[in-house]
């Protein structure tokens, strides 16, 4: 499910030449709308999928979602107005929601401590190498002849997971842990999550990092293909490049977390993702804002493949202390982490100049805050292990 909203997102960016010409948009940086406003119906919809899911199960909350996916994806095809595409993309965000909370939901009905960690790293892994492909499958749908056939593909992908889901999925949700669906319930269980410090600090790190990937996603084509570079064809492979990192490092992480623990090893990630990204502020500045095509992908892809061990462990020690309100919990943090992150994703890919610089120096940005964020989480004491972290 996670892999419906990586290739929502990614798989539409090589069809914004083609929408732009048919409807007419005329700031180039608008079209980076199609990407923030599915990520707000994705995030404020996940309010309402954790408490459903809490008293309905798993299932039956998945499915649903998975429906309202399909209707946004039929009326993003027949969109006769930029608007109207605009619209169709909040609902699809709002259906692949219930995605995002009900994985992670699932998970943590099952699995806890460096085991939930591991298991979160793999389900991000399939979140991350979608990108590698997803551009590609865009540009060749952009080959039968309209953008309209991107969707198409995202169409067909959530009818193989309805079919999936609906014969093989079992429920996750232990009897015992099913809430009263009221407000009263709902409002008890938001007050555990958000006087939680863990929970908290985690899930706003989680937030800021994910501004980070929102904004190179939205500002990626300009960037590789209509801005910068123009590389054309070849935009898929750059960006399924950076992808790859990004993929591997989940795999590795997947592998060293039951041994090291979450604490230390998204520490350490973090701590060399702001190096990082200083250095890519520095060799921006030193090339103009337009450094060598190599250096800036190399430079990319090792700060793509460091916050790839923040990211997962993030997720995981923030809901690592709310087992028993697993679906609220992961709703609410997931509404919090995706609207924060697509606000500064926004602010990222909106400031895009024709240069590389507003990508690095907000990476350099949200990820010191986000460091200084986990230093106060963890009261100063970064790197330190324990028996669930």
């Amino acid at each position: 499910m996670m892999a419906v909203t990586a290739i929502s997102i990614d798989n539409l960016l090589p069809a914004f030449p083609a929408i732009q010409a048919r409807f007419g948009v005329v700031d180039p940086n608008s079209l980076q709308l199609l990407i923030y406003v599915y990520m707000i119906g994705f995030g404020t919809a996940q309010i309402v999928y954790g408490p459903l899911s809490d008293t309905y199960g798993r299932r039956s909350v998945l499915l649903a979602g998975l429906a309202i996916y399909v209707v946004g994806t039929g009326l993003a095809m027949v969109a006769p107005s930029f608007g109207w595409l605009l619209a169709a993309r909040i609902i699809q965000g709002i259906g692949a929601a219930s995605g995002r909370v009900l994985s992670t939901a699932i998970v943590r009905d099952r699995f806890a401590g460096r085991e939930m960690a591991s298991v979160m790293s793999l389900i991000m892994m399939v979140f991350l190498i979608v990108p590698m492909i997803a551009p590609a499958i865009g540009g060749a749908m952009l080959l039968f002849g309209s953008w309209v056939y991107v969707f198409v593909s995202m169409l067909v992908l959530a009818g193989i997971l309805v079919i999936w889901f609906a014969w093989r999925m079992p429920e996750t949700l232990h009897p015992e842990y099913r809430r009263p669906f009221s407000l009263a319930a709902v409002a008890q269980a938001v007050a555990i999550t958000f006087r939680n410090r863990v929970a908290v600090g985690y899930a706003t790190a989680l937030g800021l990092l994910t501004g980070c990937i929102m904004g190179y996603v939205g500002s990626a084509q300009q960037v590789f293909d209509t801005g910068l570079y123009h590389l054309g064809g070849l935009f898929p492979l750059a960006f399924g490049l950076v992808a790859g990192a990004m993929g591997a490092a989940t795999l590795v992480n997947a592998r060293l977390v039951r041994r090291l623990g979450m604490r230390p090893l998204s520490h350490a990630g973090l701590s060399l993702f702001v190096v990082v990204a200083v250095g890519q502020v520095v060799a921006g500045l030193a090339y103009h804002g337009h450094p060598p095509l190599g250096l800036f992908l190399a430079i990319l892809a090792a700060n793509q493949f460091l916050i790839s061990f923040a990211m997962p462990n993030f997720n995981a020690l923030a809901l690592q202390p709310l087992g028993e309100i697993a679906g609220t919990a992961s709703s609410f943090l997931g509404f919090y982490t995706t609207i924060l992150g697509a606000f500064c994703g926004f602010l990222i890919g909106h400031a895009f100049d024709g240069s590389v610089l507003p990508i690095g120096i907000g990476y350099a940005l949200l990820g010191g805050l986000a460091l200084a964020v986990v230093a106060w989480t963890e009261r100063g004491r970064l790197f330190r292990g324990g028996v669930s972290g």
